[in-house]
């Protein structure tokens, strides 16, 4: 069979570590042991988290095109995906017998003929070269936390500011010139409770409002100033409000008004105190949408229903615990024979060895670029000392290097936090499916909602019916534990994120 090879690294940097190469001279072993035709090899350095893979989708194009079957080789999982869109593209081309998959570290082939167990190791691997991206995003989404704890808005200021560079190589935010006194005057014209959101936007236009890019602003846009509580010195970042240090645009009074202009759009969500609801905030109502509240009713027994009152939903009171009974026969579903269990964990032992090898290249190619910065610091020094540069010159120059310095140190920094991450959440997503049932029951109610939040997504109640999906890899897995006998899988196209929704019926 004609046999095409992919060598990937994550950026045109770590072609320095001979990541590539030495990919290639293996997998070209691993073809001529199994016998296969090597008719293509690509060495592809752009990111397989990018939308757009355009080596990626040629290489899919070659296989479409093929009049044979072809074998696609890699060295593991993650040089061909870092996400689920591609096990549909790839898992469509194996149902039809066009693609045969080789991954060489985790000794995984799969063509049409491949069983449940196969599949199941392929998903899972798929879930956890996803999860090390995941982990380096959430570390910058808490460095960006770390900002605003501070006071300073990470992200592109809202009309009416600036980001700006000021001294130190420090950005900074300052009130626009041009249109922060625009932004008052939106607030002044809505506080006064006679201008509707697209007269002030037609007024404030006439008066020569612009965008940056000198458009018009939309009524959107101005619905959005008017409830940004940024230009009065509070900024939201993930629903909570925190004080900034920036120049405030108007003040709390004028800002306060608008808000009563609005107050229609402004109702107070209701307040849970801290009593043990396991559903709280989890589920929405089919109908309208609401957040489904819960209550206690004898101290004894909680109860569900929708939130708006307009709603039918909200005269339908569901009992909790007929969501916790089924909810633990979910769970029951989610136990794995053991001989799949044994074929995850040798498969996780592969792949946790190829994401060491991943972390350990990113470490690599980040530690050189921050030497050979130290390094050009040191002779440029020496070139200062013997008037081959100016004091000026050194000075620009040392500054520009030490904040690539600064950025190398955060991004291995970053690394080393997901790669430890990413083994916790192996760990975690194995024990859930070796004894998920028994965690649960024993769980309190603040854990219950740490899990079902870990397992399940878009619950909705309809008719005192909770209906819901799983999360990935848990869908995965509640699929394959359903099937008493472990044979290949008729289609062998990974179904999308999640199961049909069941129902918890009261």
């Amino acid at each position: 069979m004609k046999a095409i090879i992919i060598a990937r690294v994550s950026s045109a940097e770590q072609e320095d570590t001979q990541s590539n190469p030495e990919q290639v001279r293996m997998l070209k072993e691993y073809a001529l042991q199994k016998g296969l035709d090597i008719f293509e090899i690509h060495e592809i350095t752009e990111s397989s988290t990018k939308d757009n893979r355009k080596k990626f989708n040629k290489i899919i194009e070659t296989i479409k095109k093929s009049k044979e079957p072809i074998v696609l080789i890699a060295d593991t999982i993650d040089r061909i995906q870092r996400s689920f869109k591609e096990s549909i593209i790839l898992g469509g081309l194996l149902k039809t017998g066009k693609l045969e998959l080789h991954f060489r570290r985790e000794n995984l082939i799969l063509n049409k003929e491949s069983n449940s167990a196969d599949l199941l190791r392929w998903d899972m691997g798929v879930m956890f070269a996803r999860s090390y991206v995941l982990q380096l995003s959430d570390n910058v989404k808490r460095g960006n936390l770390g900002k605003i704890e501070n006071g300073e808005w990470p992200g592109k200021a809202p009309i009416g500011y600036l980001n700006i560079q000021i001294e130190d190589d420090k950005k900074w935010i300052s009130a626009d010139p041009e249109r922060s006194h625009f932004i008052k005057k939106i607030y002044e014209l809505y506080a006064q409770g006679n201008h509707s959101i697209e007269m002030v936007g037609k007024e404030i236009s006439r008066l020569g409002l612009r965008s940056l890019k000198n458009n018009k602003l939309s009524k959107s846009m101005i619905s959005k100033t008017l409830t940004n509580p940024f230009y009065c010195g509070r900024m939201i970042y993930n629903k909570k409000e925190y004080p900034h240090k920036y120049e405030c645009i108007i003040d709390e009074e004028l800002y306060d008004r608008a808000q009563h202009v609005r107050q229609s759009w402004g109702k107070k969500p209701f307040k849970y105190a801290a009593k043990p609801f396991i559903f709280r905030g989890i589920i929405q109502c089919a109908d309208c949408g609401a957040t489904v509240t819960a209550q206690q009713k004898k101290e004894k027994y909680n109860y569900y229903c929708c939130s708006n009152q307009k709603c039918a939903q909200s005269r339908l009171f569901t009992k909790e615990e007929s969501f916790l009974e089924e909810v633990r026969k979910v769970f029951k579903k989610l136990i794995l024979p053991q001989h799949v269990i044994d074929a995850v964990i040798t498969s996780l032992k592969s792949f946790g060895k190829s994401e060491q090898a991943f972390h350990q290249d990113a470490m690599k190619t980040l530690q050189a670029q921050y030497n050979r910065y130290e390094d050009r610091i040191s002779k440029m020094y020496d070139d200062k000392l013997d008037g081959r540069i100016t004091t000026d010159m050194y000075d620009k120059k040392l500054q520009e290097y030490e904040k690539k310095m600064q950025e190398a140190l955060k991004a291995m920094q970053r690394h080393s936090k997901a790669h430890k991450e990413f083994h916790i959440t192996a760990m975690v997503i194995l024990d859930l499916a070796k004894r998920a049932h028994q965690i649960f029951q024993k769980a309190d109610v603040s854990e219950k909602r740490q899990l079902l939040n870990y397992v399940f997504q878009n619950c909705t109640l309809n008719d005192k019916k909770l209906y819901y999906e799983l999360r990935s890899p848990f869908d995965i897995i509640a699929q394959h534990s359903n099937r008493s006998i472990w044979y290949p899988r008729k289609d062998s196209n990974p179904q999308p994120s999640g199961p049909k929704p069941d129902a918890l019926s009261n």
